[in-house]
């Protein structure tokens, strides 16, 4: 059976069309830039030809794209989106408004600016996905559809999006929770779960799909390093190029997380946070207070001199930490540490549809 997984982030998308006909290292992979950088490049190149932009599709991740949809109003040239499109920058379409964007019905788009340049929003793009691998003989074929995205959610106006995002990650972890508890079918995704509907929305209805939150992906693809499932203990981290999330496990049982923003963080912070999340002493206090998401500390009991693991494209903004510094180790699950929330969506596949468990297992398995 095959699965196509894939892991939107903001500086690239991991692709891995699995088959679990052969080893999981001869299934073909993808490290392509992230949805958010295209769309950035098609904005300023607008921007360029001073031209105005139209954006259309569905609501996806920001940053890079909605930095340059805010240089091009800068520079005095319009932006039009269709309300399902300005979400992307805010759930809360008055203060879309107040930023300087037009919005306007899609059928009235041709009326409206007929020289403007036409821009899809969309974090899957099947499409080139497919284009790729036809470009190099590979059919694009796959049973089941898995992505993960990072999703804030839509929080009500009252409330902090970094309050809401971790009240939402603490929710599905406390009482036992497990890190598949942050993947859903297409039936199952929780309304407030904006980017994780909006790729579901992209979908085919007879395409089989689970999303998953990207952080937790990556965190579960790590595990699948022997090093690392071979500890009865782990601190384990993913430093991403906007967020780090950090768990304190032993064996399937979650003693404790925090999630941050990476770029709010020092290295000497971070480190201390580890520490402290190690020693069962975190609080949610310190970190919301530090501009981060939240702490959660399941158990207090203090960590013995666990392995410290590490993920994700900005591991290396850990050095070291405190006087566990000779127990940090970079996790290569599968011998690949970019598709590590690949295959954290082949472990969530297993979990939520059983009928492919057994198939994804026993390749997962193989040394």
């Amino acid at each position: 059976m095959r699965v196509l997984a894939i892991d939107v982030g903001t500086g690239t998308q991991d692709i891995l069309l699995f088959d679990s006909d052969g080893p999981v290292q001869n299934s073909y992979q993808l490290i392509m830039p992230s949805p958010t950088l295209r769309i950035a490049q098609r904005v300023r190149a607008a921007t360029k030809e001073q031209k105005s932009i139209m954006l259309h599709g569905v609501l996806m991740g920001g940053g890079p794209c909605h930095w340059a949809i805010n240089d091009h109003i800068q520079a005095g040239l319009p932006v039009y989106a269709t309300p399902d499109a300005a979400r992307t920058f805010d759930d809360d379409l008055d203060k879309v408004q107040a930023s300087g964007i037009y919005l306007f019905d899609e059928n009235s788009m041709a009326e409206r600016a007929p020289d403007a340049v036409h821009i899809e929003l969309r974090d899957l793009d099947l499409d080139a996905i497919t284009t790729a691998l036809e470009a190099f003989g590979v059919e694009p074929r796959w049973d089941v559809l898995a992505v993960a995205v990072f999703d804030h959610g839509n929080a009500p106006p009252d409330i902090s999006d970094r309050k809401f995002r971790f009240d939402y990650l603490a929710e599905r972890l406390n009482n036992g929770g497990w890190l598949t508890d942050l993947a859903f079918t297409r039936a199952d995704i929780p309304v407030g779960m904006t980017r994780l509907r909006a790729v579901a929305e992209s979908v085919p209805d007879v395409v089989p799909l689970v999303v998953m939150d990207t952080a937790p992906a990556a965190i579960l693809g790590a595990l699948d390093d022997p090093h690392v499932a071979a500890q009865p203990e782990v601190l384990i981290a993913n430093i991403g190029n906007f967020h780090a999330l950090a768990f304190h496990l032993t064996g399937r049982t979650i003693r404790g997380l925090f999630e941050h923003h990476t770029g709010e963080l020092q290295p000497e912070q971070l480190n201390t946070f580890l520490e402290r999340l190690a020693g069962g002493t975190l609080t949610d206090d310190e970190i919301f207070s530090s501009q981060g998401h939240g702490a959660l500390i399941l158990d207090p009991t203090a960590a013995q001199q666990p392995l410290l693991a590490t993920t994700g494209p900005r591991q290396a903004f850990i050095q070291g930490w405190g006087t566990h510094a000779a127990q940090l180790y970079r996790a290569v699950p599968h011998g690949d540490m970019m598709l590590a929330g690949c295959f954290g969506l082949l472990r969530a596949v297993a979990a939520k549809l059983p009928e492919y468990q057994a198939a994804i297992e026993q390749s997962l398995s193989q040394p």
